[in-house]
């Protein structure tokens, strides 16, 4: 009703009406589907309903988020295709919201913001209430809430009416991709000490709080407990886990293609930082069309509409298991030289699959744990899932010792 217009001459009560009904609704259908539940691993029917089993409820939601994400990002070229603009209702819903919190009118990346936010916590709400017998995964998915609220959207909202500048604190480069090309760094330097404290902010994280943290956590102290993509692949996406591809020729595409997408952030941020000490002269505009083909295939089409479009298809952690480049750089700390892997008790092993089957990242846990090896991997993210589904507590997430034996960096893994 608001897409259609209904909201424009009462937006305030329409948009209460709207967020009562996402978190009322999202409490009801949680305590009615596990209240009546013991607390415990609760799975069932998953691998048989069309929305999780990949039916034409699956389809038809992966086409709709996808939809949505394609009008979302290319708005102004649809509104002048159609003589309309189409978000125009949802963004006139979320402007009281707006204007209390940034002292201006909504856009359609409020919109979007705004709605993120609410699905991480009214799906956060679900995953703490069915994964209620784990103290991990009720403390892990607070956080994501935490920084999901106040960090990637009450923070930036407070920053816009105070600076009209709405900064992300936790995303850092590579991920924030243009976080250090000189155009970004030339535009805080014009900010003062506003925008100095936010240039050491960033290297500061990329380049020495990130390696310290993943040596002693591993990655998942970002991707599982701060990262706003992981946050809604943990929560939204939680149904939709078991349907990431197991298979070997899948990893080998996830390491050609996520180490792929990382050097070309490289490569790219130091062309444009090299030809910027030149004035520009050295390469001229090739240097930034090719800024440009990444923030448009890899900053818009790969990580918004194929990462969260096709969750009901291919899982929730699509964008991360194939594209982040901040998810590949931690994962070659995490495999070479990381305090974090998550040890096996092979001995009591049952062999039921539950691990691998739930494994969001599609490592084959269980076949690490028949042969009682410790998991020591590139892309676990530690959401822990794979030990809170096990009936037999074989799994655990431990920070141990260096892994001195790690093998030699190779991007194909070993038959």
């Amino acid at each position: 009703m608001a897409w259609a217009g209904a909201a424009n001459h009462q937006p305030l009560i329409f948009l209460i009406i709207t967020l009562l009904c996402f978190f009322a609704g999202g409490i009801i259908y949680t305590i009615g589907t596990y209240g009546h539940l013991p607390p415990g691993i609760k799975n069932n029917r998953t691998m048989f309903t069309s929305m999780s089993a990949r039916g034409a409820l699956a389809w038809i939601s992966g086409i709709t988020i996808t939809g949505f994400y394609i009008l979302l990002y290319w708005r102004d070229y649809w509104k002048n295709l159609f003589g309309a603009d189409l978000f125009v209702g949802l963004v006139n819903l979320f402007n009281p919201l707006s204007m209390a919190l940034r002292n201006t009118k909504a856009d359609q990346w409020f919109v979007y913001g705004s709605l993120y936010t609410i699905a991480v916590l009214v799906m956060g709400f679900k995953f703490i209430y069915k994964y209620r017998h784990s103290s991990y995964q009720i403390i892990r998915t607070s956080s994501v809430m935490f920084f999901q609220l106040g960090f990637a959207w009450l923070l930036p909202g407070i920053m816009k009416s105070l600076y009209n500048y709405e900064p992300y604190l936790t995303y850092f480069w590579p991920l924030d991709y243009d976080a250090i090309f000189p155009s970004t760094l030339s535009y805080f330097q014009t900010q003062g000490a506003f925008g100095q404290f936010f240039i050491f902010w960033g290297l500061v994280m990329t380049f020495v709080a990130t390696p310290i943290l993943t040596y002693f956590f591993g990655k998942r102290w970002y991707c599982s407990w701060v990262c706003g993509c992981g946050g809604l692949a943990e929560t939204a996406g939680d149904p939709f886990r078991h349907l990431s591809d197991k298979s070997l020729k899948a990893w080998k595409i996830e390491r050609w293609l996520i180490h792929s997408v990382l050097a070309a952030i490289i490569i790219i941020t130091v062309l444009l930082l090299v030809d910027n000490s030149f004035k520009n002269q050295l390469l001229g505009d090739s240097a930034k069309t090719m800024a440009k083909g990444y923030s448009f295939v890899i900053g818009m089409v790969f990580s918004g509409v194929i990462g969260v479009g096709f969750y009901p298809l291919m899982g929730s952690r699509v964008w991360c298991r194939f594209g982040c480049p901040m998810a590949a750089y931690m994962g070659l700390i995490q495999r070479f030289k990381s305090r974090f892997r998550i040890t096996t008790n092979g001995s009591q092993c049952i062999s039921c699959g539950n691990c691998s089957t739930y494994c969001e990242m599609g490592i084959d846990v269980r076949s690490y744990a028949q042969k009682g090896q410790n998991i020591v991997r590139a892309s676990c993210v530690g959401c822990g899932v794979c030990a809170a589904v096990c009936p037999r507590g074989v799994l655990k997430l431990e920070n141990g010792s260096d892994n001195k034996n790690a093998p030699k960096f190779c991007l194909l893994p070993k038959i």
